[in-house]
């Protein structure tokens, strides 16, 4: 049971909590009427609010669309009154451009072309809307005009600013390919850079705007007369040189002063001076021909005006590809796309015509050098042959795009050249072996003829040329000529390239049908003299001519390929005359030979019958030694070397003969005077034979 005194404080505990209780309930009423009243107020507002709206949406509602109306009103008026004045400045654009068209677009091409606009512009509005207006021939009429304003303006930048480019600067682009460290690029400025932007500012127009393509005539005619002319004043400028100095010269390193050129000599290509140098040295080595009874013209004196021609027209050949690379790029510059290919075409033909025709005219004249029999202006062929044939590449990438009738015209000029150059070879070596004997010609004394010294040289000339030769030989099938079998595999699917080993095949075959014709011709020849011993004498300095000639040069290494033995050959050929002119002494020596001599016993007196035989045998050797010393004196053995050779030989043999008879019959008393008859000591006899050959002795 619980205590009194707890339970009435649980109840007060208690009643506490419920009076707390009451007091929460009814802050919660309160609050409730309170929100309620709030709520109502709200609500109240709420509706005040709504109502006022409604009836401000109802008064601004017709006020805006009637605003808006308004405003489309504005904007309609505006739009109107700006078609007005676009349609109105219409009318104005013939006035306001007249000037500017009339005083045309030089100096201030920008503004010019501004008007253009403005012109074509209002011509297409009045070709839309008003056709039959006046206004529209007016614009139209000013349009043209302008238009030729600018074709003019065209070709006045043309005509003023494109330059001829200068040979100089021409060689120092084309002399670059030869040089073995990279150098920079010569650049070639056609038109200056300010010109060029407006040149293309007015083709672009012309083009899009003026429907015109004349320009492009205008372009091809100017640019293609500059191209001639610079190629043209490429050429002069070598002759001019060449008179002057010698040395047509380049100043030729971009970045020095203009006024301060350095001279350059330029790569010559040697059509003959090469083999004449050579020919001197076999001069000076005592090998140098005399003239005699050739047909063949003289090669020697020729070679400055062929390789001054010869030269030039090679030098023009890489400045052609050259400057038409950069009149290309020039071109792709200003000329639309489409019509780049045929303007360029255009533009080349002049000076392309003129290399060709220059070309022909070689061909022409190599012609009538060869039926005149003049090879040495034949060989400025060769080089100029090899050259573009080498430079074909170029040539053929710079046409590239160019009609037919373009492409063809180099492979033509080539064709032309190797079928010239094949018929000179052949006629040279019929020449060499027809070359006819002419008594009052040949050389008096047996030095080497002028025929040896000419085909020798014509043949140096070959090697600087083997493939362009062999090349030239191949072309005219002429391995049926010399009997050498075709083998596939030394031939193009195309039958028209050769190997590099057939053609030197080819070529050694050649040589050695020159060479077989000269000794031919040489034989006969050697018939003319009279005399065996200097007919000898003749032949073995013709045969030691060629043989050294040969040895000197590349030549006996070509004649190898075919004719192992020929080196040998020759100089069993050279042996043999030796031993023939040797036996044109037998009558001097047989005088005196053991064999002939009367035979008699010590201190015995001599009969009159052996007296008189030994004189005659003194008498029959002073005699004949004097005459052949005499005779033979006037001989000429150029080559030192064969010279003393010859001459000490024969000296062993006449004083060994000539000591042998006089030991023997010197001290004999076979006559009264032994002073007329034994003229001659051993020594003397000796020195007499050392001076055969020799005409200044």
């Amino acid at each position: 049971m619980i205590p009194p005194q707890e339970a009435s404080a649980r109840r007060r505990e208690i009643e506490d909590k419920l009076k707390q209780e009451e007091e929460t309930l009814s802050f919660i009423r309160d609050s409730l009427e309170k929100s309620d009243q709030l709520t109502k107020n709200m609500v109240s507002i709420l509706s005040s609010f709504e109502s006022r709206l409604m009836k401000l949406e109802n008064s601004i509602i017709p006020v805006h669309k009637q605003t808006e109306n308004l405003q489309r009103l504005q904007e309609n008026v505006e739009k109107t009154l700006s078609c007005l004045d676009h349609v109105i400045s219409y009318y104005h654009v013939a006035s306001d451009t007249e000037k500017i068209i009339r005083e045309g677009p030089t100096g201030r091409l920008e503004e010019y072309l501004g008007s253009m606009a403005k012109i074509q512009k209002a011509v297409e509005y009045f070709q839309d809307n008003s056709p039959d207006s006046p206004e529209l021939n007016k614009v139209k009429l000013l349009f043209e005009r302008g238009k030729e304003s600018l074709e003019s303006e065209f070709r006045s930048l043309m005509t003023r600013h494109s330059k001829v480019v200068s040979p100089v600067l021409i060689l120092d682009l084309i002399s670059g390919e030869d040089e073995l460290e990279v150098q920079e690029e010569v650049p070639l400025e056609h038109l200056p850079e300010g010109v060029l932007q407006d040149v293309i500012r007015i083709s672009r127009w012309l083009v899009e705007y003026g429907r015109n393509q004349d320009f492009m005539n205008v372009y091809y005619q100017i640019r293609s007369s500059q191209l001639d002319r610079s190629i043209k004043g490429l050429k002069e400028h070598f002759r001019k040189s060449s008179s002057s100095s010698g040395v047509p010269y380049s100043p030729a390193i971009p970045n020095k002063r203009k006024d301060t050129p350095t001279k350059k000599p330029i790569k010559r290509p040697g059509t003959i001076r090469k083999a004449q140098n050579l020919l001197k040295q076999y001069s000076q080595h005592g090998l140098d021909g005399k003239k005699g009874g050739s047909n063949l013209i003289p090669l020697e004196g020729r070679d400055d005006a062929l390789d001054v021609e010869t030269d030039a027209y090679i030098h023009c050949a890489s400045a052609f590809v050259k400057l038409a690379q950069s009149e290309y790029q020039l071109l792709m510059d200003v000329i639309p796309e489409h019509h780049q290919k045929k303007t360029f075409d255009s533009l080349i033909q002049d000076a392309l015509d003129g290399l060709m025709l220059e070309g022909e005219n070689i061909v022409s004249a190599a012609r009538k050098a060869i039926i005149r029999h003049d090879f040495s202006a034949v060989l400025t062929v060769f080089p100029i042959l090899r050259h573009l044939k080498q430079t074909k590449p170029e040539f053929d990438q710079v046409l590239q795009g160019t009609a037919a009738s373009t492409k063809n015209k180099l492979p033509g000029l080539i064709t032309s050249m190797e079928t010239v150059g094949a018929k000179a070879l052949e006629d040279f070596a019929d020449n060499i072996k027809n070359d006819p004997d002419k008594e009052y010609n040949m050389p008096k004394d047996g030095t080497v003829h002028e025929l040896t010294s000419n085909a020798i040289l014509f043949l140096q000339q070959l090697l600087d040329f083997q493939e362009t030769a062999g090349a030239m030989l191949a072309s005219q099938v002429l391995g049926d000529t010399y009997n050498i079998p075709l083998d596939p595999r030394e031939t193009s699917s195309s039958a028209t390239s050769y190997s590099s080993e057939f053609s030197k095949r080819l070529l050694s075959t050649y040589i050695c049908k020159v060479l077989g014709n000269l000794q031919l011709n040489l034989l006969s020849k050697s018939k003319v003299y009279e005399d065996p011993a200097l007919s000898a004498i003749f032949l073995h300095n013709n045969y030691n001519y060629i043989l050294k000639a040969l040895e000197k040069s590349e030549l006996i290494q070509l004649v190898a390929v075919t004719q192992k033995t020929a080196e040998r050959s020759y100089r069993e050929h050279i042996e043999q005359q030796i031993q023939t002119y040797q036996r044109s002494w037998l009558k001097v020596t047989d005088y005196i030979a053991e064999k002939n001599l009367p035979v008699f016993q010590p201190g015995v007196k001599l009969r009159d019958k052996e007296r008189q035989m030994i004189k005659e045998r003194f008498k029959g050797f002073n005699d004949g030694l004097e005459e052949l010393c005499k005779i033979q004196k006037a001989w000429a053995i150029p080559d030192m070397e064969q010279r003393d050779k010859i001459r000490q030989a024969q000296k062993n043999i006449v004083r060994e003969t000539y000591g042998a008879f006089l030991h023997r019959y010197g001290s004999v008393p076979f006559t009264k005077n032994p002073e007329k008859y034994i003229k001659y000591r051993v020594e003397q006899v000796g020195d007499m034979i050392d001076r055969l050959f020799d005409t200044s002795a």
